[in-house]
């Protein structure tokens, strides 16, 4: 019987092994102990199909159990009514009730078991002219019964567990990559809204200086070196930027990153190499700007010197104004200009993935951030980005 059960998980080849094994019992084991009963009805042929009836239904059973179960029942039924021998009789019979009751049909297996119980007990001693069963055989046989029941279902509240833990694991896995996927793509957004704020930024710089440099060769060469001497010194900038972000790309257990992260106390770092450039800054801080949170510090950062950029790249501005208050728990960054606007759409020359990067950087902090053309002239840039958590 426990290899029966055991079978039930193997395949097709597997339903075909029991199935010959059922027959290879029932048939040879009966045929070998009816020869030491008296008084009962001699093997003949229709003993012997009803012996092999119930086996030979068997390889359907994952198909039809509810059928094969039925099959087995009437047949190993008909074989006690017509009192041939005993002897393994059953074999089919419990696992077509296992079958039947694992895959989920217990009302058909719960009623053979008390059909079988009446049947088997009452039913074949009224055929054979026998008395009915004593008080200790039927106690005897329900005990058994109930042994079966209990085993059967603590395999089938077992391979639901299984099944369930599975199935959990599938969903923790599938959970697990979406998380994972999520992360990267979290990731790579995040380098992507870097190295543009780093290269970006820089580059700006070094072409308007390089412009300047070719404009004033011939005619003011003496100030040719003023534009070198930025244009060296926003390279230098930029590599260390792209050292610092390349850095912090490192496994864990990997070197520390060796460059510090970018904070607003280095603002005037910004400042000085877009006055570089020919630009006026008015700058007014008002704000605390030690003991910021490190998220909201290097966001700020970038968001002034995104700002800027954009202010020698697109505008052509002259004088660009920069704010950076504490107001009502944020932090408060105004940077204007009083630049130029491209003709059609006034912010067409503004609106690629620097303001895109500026404005997911206020977001992801749970602040917010806008941009766009003033009233009178010119473009400003306005965010807030909280000091605490939110």
């Amino acid at each position: 019987m426990v290899s029966a059960v055991q079978r039930l998980a193997g395949g097709r080849r597997g339903d075909l092994v029991l199935a010959a094994l059922a027959v290879v019992v029932q048939v040879g084991g009966t045929a070998l102990a009816a020869r030491h009963q008296a008084d009962v009805r001699t093997l003949d042929v229709w003993g012997y199909l009803l012996l092999a009836a119930g086996p030979a239904a068997l390889p359907a059973r994952r198909r039809r159990p509810v059928a094969v179960l039925a099959a087995a029942f009437a047949a190993t039924l008909a074989y006690s009514l017509l009192s041939y021998p005993g002897g393994p009789i059953w074999l089919a019979l419990i696992v077509a009730f296992f079958t039947a009751l694992i895959t989920g049909h217990r009302r058909a297996a719960y009623g053979s078991l008390l059909a079988g119980y009446g049947s088997f007990l009452w039913l074949t001693a009224l055929a054979a002219g026998r008395p009915g069963p004593s008080a200790g055989v039927a106690v005897g046989l329900a005990a058994w019964l109930l042994f079966l029941l209990a085993g059967s279902e603590l395999i089938r509240n077992r391979r639901a567990f299984t099944q369930a833990s599975r199935q959990r694991a599938v969903e923790e896995q599938r959970s697990a990559d979406e998380a994972d996927r999520r992360r990267a793509s979290e990731e790579r957004l995040g380098i992507a809204r870097e190295l543009h704020d780093v290269v970006a930024h820089s580059l700006s710089l070094i072409n308007v200086q390089a412009g300047v440099a070719l404009e004033l060769m011939d005619r003011r060469p003496e100030q040719v070196r003023t534009a070198l001497t930025a244009i060296k010194q926003a390279s230098r900038d930029a590599l260390a930027d792209v050292q610092s972000v390349l850095d912090a790309l490192r496994r864990p257990g990997e070197e520390a990153p060796r460059a510090p992260a970018p904070s607003l106390r280095d603002v005037a770092g910004l400042i000085q190499r877009a006055e570089a450039t020919g630009l006026t800054v008015d700058t007014q801080v008002t704000a605390d700007l030690t003991g910021l949170p490190s998220g909201t510090d290097a966001a700020g950062y970038r968001i002034v010197q995104e700002a800027l950029t954009n202010a020698v790249r697109h505008a052509h501005a002259s004088r660009v104004r920069v704010r950076i208050a504490g107001q009502d728990g944020d932090l408060v960054i105004v940077v204007d200009d009083d630049g130029d606007e491209p003709p059609g759409d006034p912010a067409a020359g503004r609106t690629g993935s620097g303001i895109r990067g500026m404005t997911e950087r206020a977001a992801a902090l749970g602040g917010q951030l806008v941009a766009g053309p003033k009233p009178g002239g010119g473009f400003a840039v306005l965010a807030r980005l909280p000091l605490g958590a939110r």
